[in-house]
């Protein structure tokens, strides 16, 4: 079989490779489709500090069930599947009380063990969700940036009686536009790049606000009738954006989800969180949320074909990444066939 390997930050490399055996407990899926998401890419670039190399990428992957191991029950053979990238340890604190996707010893496939871009994988039968047949392989890999819209809106306690303000319009800032206006809270969303906000507009976007060129805090203020944003979803990663969602944009009894990730140190002086009573709320990944995001594409309550923008033959994955460097303004969602 064939897999695609990061050998090293900006070296993309076919590989053959042995299809892999499977245990009593795992399946072996073939792999349809695979999307290229942010952590890919930092990856691809150097600059994911949980990746080592080579390695095969990729957390966003669908395919079909070749085999199942002895044990397995949950699956049969031909089942049409979305892979939950998320494995836990199930012993540490995080997973005794029901938060796997911050075990202390967590691995997550195609970033700390190889991932879905190659054409089988062997993976835990309960990591498998089935899918529904009248979902394409290109949508149905969409299914895993949606979890972590569901794990932000579960995260954040979004109601539709609250005023959100989401920090970048990117691939998933996007998905979680989508997931807020499911539930049906207004919702301001800012970027720096115009074509994002554009596309935010078309998927129901109250206010669009292009940081670069008009007055964040203004906007937001008065968006609130000066209340204040009663949640924040930061997907950008920049600490100055932080910085200015706690001190200026929060509303009393406000809640900031912290999304986005950077190692630069955020000055909040401890009177912004104090004086308002804000949480400051961080999120990771999924909490078993493959089901109800199944769920939500069966019933179409999202659209995920509003953010695929490009497919590729999984064999051209390095072309893949270069356009998605170069083209920020025409690339939501890239992804791969196979």
């Amino acid at each position: 079989m064939k897999a695609i390997e990061i050998t090293k930050p900006g070296k993309v490399v076919i590989k053959d490779r042995l299809v892999p055996k499977i245990d009593e407990n795992e399946i072996l899926v073939k792999v349809k489709a695979a999307g290229i998401c942010g952590s890919d890419v930092h990856i691809y670039h150097g600059k994911n500090a949980f990746a080592t190399y080579p390695r095969v990428v990729g957390h966003e992957f669908v395919g079909e069930v070749e085999k199942v191991g002895l044990q397995v029950q949950n699956v049969k053979v031909g089942d049409r599947v979305a892979i939950d990238p998320v494995v836990s340890c199930g012993h540490c604190y995080s997973c005794r009380i029901g938060r796997r996707n911050v075990c202390k010893n967590l691995n997550v496939l195609g970033v700390h063990r190889d991932g879905g871009y190659q054409e089988y994988i062997a993976v835990a039968a309960t990591s498998a969700h089935k899918l529904p047949d009248n979902i394409s392989w290109e949508i149905a890999a969409m299914v895993e940036p949606y979890t972590i819209a569901a794990q932000v809106l579960d995260r954040g306690r979004l109601t539709a009686t609250d005023t959100v303000l989401i920090c970048g319009a990117g691939p998933i800032g996007l998905v979680i536009l989508q997931a807020v206006k499911m539930i049906g809270a207004r919702v301001a969303i800012m970027d720096v790049i115009e074509s994002r906000l554009k596309w935010a507009k078309e998927m129901g976007a109250d206010l669009v606000i292009n940081a670069k060129t008009s007055d964040m805090i203004k906007e937001v203020m008065e968006f609130t009738n000066n209340e204040g944003a009663s949640l924040i979803l930061e997907a950008t990663g920049n600490v100055n954006v932080l910085e200015s969602c706690i001190h200026n944009i929060a509303s009393p009894a406000g809640r900031v989800v912290v999304l986005g990730f950077s190692t630069d140190l955020v000055k909040i002086p401890q009177v912004d969180i104090m004086s308002k009573e804000l949480e400051i709320i961080g999120t990771r990944l999924n909490n078993n949320k493959f089901p109800q995001v199944i769920d939500w594409f069966a019933k179409e309550l999202v659209q995920p074909q509003k953010i695929l923008t490009h497919t590729f033959n999984f064999e051209e994955t390095q072309k893949a990444f270069e356009l998605n460097d170069e083209n920020p303004e025409s690339v939501c969602k890239i992804v791969l066939t196979f």
